[in-house]
């Protein structure tokens, strides 16, 4: 803690005394905090949830994640046909840790999402697996947020804004 001594001069000012610097000034956070990737969190369900961190409304975003390996699954899998107008699986591949899908997700509207697909076994009758994908949208116009890896933005869909649209320019 800084200690203010009274200046010798007649001048009134006030002189704070140095500190040896301190050796314990680093911040430390919890790990998690650090963590700069896709989350993907088993449910006790045996479903998953996908954390995808902070996104943009009204952009298109690739989003890549691996699920742990399911056996009751099997490896040959597919999308459920269940349409989900902001979010599809369009690919999944076995990999030596599981699954690794990559989707596309339309970041529709501003707050938290939750949006859910679904993956089949296809050797398997009424095998499946759920997976909610969980993303914080904010505004279009507030900001970039920082995306996570395995978080990419492929386009955005801006909606018509009529004060942009009411500038004519010079003649």
């Amino acid at each position: 803690m800084a200690t203010a001594k009274k200046a010798s001069s007649k001048t009134g000012g006030v002189r704070f005394a140095e500190e040896p610097a301190a050796a314990h000034s680093h911040v430390h956070f919890d790990e998690k905090l650090h963590d700069s990737v896709v989350m993907v969190i088993p449910e006790s369900t045996g479903n998953f949830l996908v954390k995808v961190g902070f996104l943009k409304a009204q952009h298109r975003y690739e989003i890549v994640f691996t699920l742990p390996e399911v056996p009751e699954l099997g490896k040959d899998v597919c999308p459920a046909p269940v349409p989900n107008p902001h979010l599809r699986i369009t690919n999944i591949t076995a990999s030596s840790d599981g699954l690794r899908v990559t989707c596309e997700y339309m970041a529709h509207q501003e707050g938290v999402m939750c949006e859910e697909v679904q993956i089949l076994s296809e050797s398997k009758e009424d095998v499946c697996v759920k997976v909610k994908v969980h993303a914080r949208v904010m505004d279009r116009l507030h900001g970039t947020p920082m995306l996570l890896e395995g978080v990419r933005c492929v386009g955005a869909e801006l909606e018509y804004d009529s004060e942009q649209s009411d500038w004519q320019g010079f003649d």
